[in-house]
């Protein structure tokens, strides 16, 4: 293992990709710093982060929020590069649109001005989301790569689910790019799908939840009948791989997957016969929302290699859901 690779801040250090992203740059020889909401009353359990390998020694935690984007200033200080994960989700939409779409834009610039201001940041990364690439118009692409952008006027218009929650994704993105490109800051973003696989986080995954839904029973609120994947290790590589990278450029998608919920059904029932998974015929009758594929060959061409089978992502998750008694 590599040592002294420097410092580097991550940003909403308790979610699921980004406490994946932690324990993966301990592994790699580098010290986070990591943000997380201020918890007045100490209540929050924070030691699936400090009992990571390497964690007690190189991992540093502070707080911070997007509603006070100065606050990021001290994590970001002395750090070599940023990972970008923290975002408000709000799918019940409870606030205006408006609202979030502000405070998450402020927050992420507040980070890119902390980032200028150190004058060690070298490069952010930001954890986009497939939804920034999938809603391009009425009619639904087949495929999709990185220079397709979810049409805001139209998700405004439709209210779609997380309707807003997305168009502050593709809004925050453009802005986070285009600061880059003004400041003269790098500034590169990764494009998830689904997120599958182990988990060191405490709280179940939704991405996981969702990818798991015919093993948890519940059929009838599929909702999709095919879905874009990429293993948690694998995208958490693919962020150090753009931190890393002698000169990315933009967007990447990273979703090395397309899979039909028939084939996930398979794949579960073939190696877990234990759950009642419905039947391939059962599967094909279900109606429900054609994700499109994204494809990730910028990313390959630039030299990433993905790891994981579909197998291993729903294998892995299925064995962590055991392990943490949601299964």
């Amino acid at each position: 293992m590599a040592e002294g690779k420097g410092t580097v801040c991550v940003t909403g250090g308790t979610g699921f990709i980004a406490s994946w992203i932690i324990k993966s740059l301990l592994e790699h020889g580098y010290s986070v710093n990591t943000t997380i909401r201020s918890d007045p009353g100490r209540k929050r359990d924070v030691s699936f982060l400090t009992n990571l390998p390497g964690a007690s020694a190189k991992l540093h935690i502070f707080n911070a929020d997007l509603s006070d984007p100065e606050s990021f200033g001290p994590a970001v200080a002395g750090c070599v590069g940023i990972f970008h994960t923290a975002t408000p989700i709000d799918f019940a939409v409870n606030e205006p649109e408006e609202v979030v779409t502000k405070r998450t834009i402020e927050g992420a610039l507040g980070i890119l001005k902390a980032a200028v201001k150190s004058k060690t940041v070298k490069r952010v990364v930001y954890t986009s989301s497939a939804s920034t690439v999938s809603f391009t118009g009425p009619e639904p692409q087949d495929v999709v790569d990185e220079s397709a952008w979810s049409d805001v006027d139209l998700l405004r218009n439709l209210k779609p689910f997380s309707w807003s929650y997305t168009v502050s994704k593709v809004l925050t993105e453009k802005a986070m790019l285009e600061f880059g490109e003004q400041n003269g800051l790098e500034v590169v973003s990764l494009v998830p799908p689904f997120v599958v696989g182990r988990f060191v986080c405490p709280k179940l995954p939704d991405s996981v939840e969702r990818a798991l839904i015919l093993v948890f029973g519940k059929k009838r609120d599929i909702g999709v009948t095919r879905f874009h994947m990429v293993h948690v290790d694998d995208l958490a590589r693919a962020h150090i791989f753009l931190l890393e990278h002698p000169n990315p450029k933009g967007r990447y998608n990273c979703s090395p997957f397309i899979v039909p919920i028939e084939e996930i059904g398979e794949i579960i029932s073939t190696k877990y016969p234990e759950y009642q998974i419905p039947t391939v015929e059962e599967l094909k009758e279900i109606e429900g929302v054609k994700l499109p594929h994204l494809t990730s060959q910028k990313l390959v061409d630039a030299g990433f290699e993905f790891k994981y089978s579909v197998e291993d992502m729903f294998t892995d998750a299925i064995e962590c859901c055991k392990e943490h008694d949601y299964l």
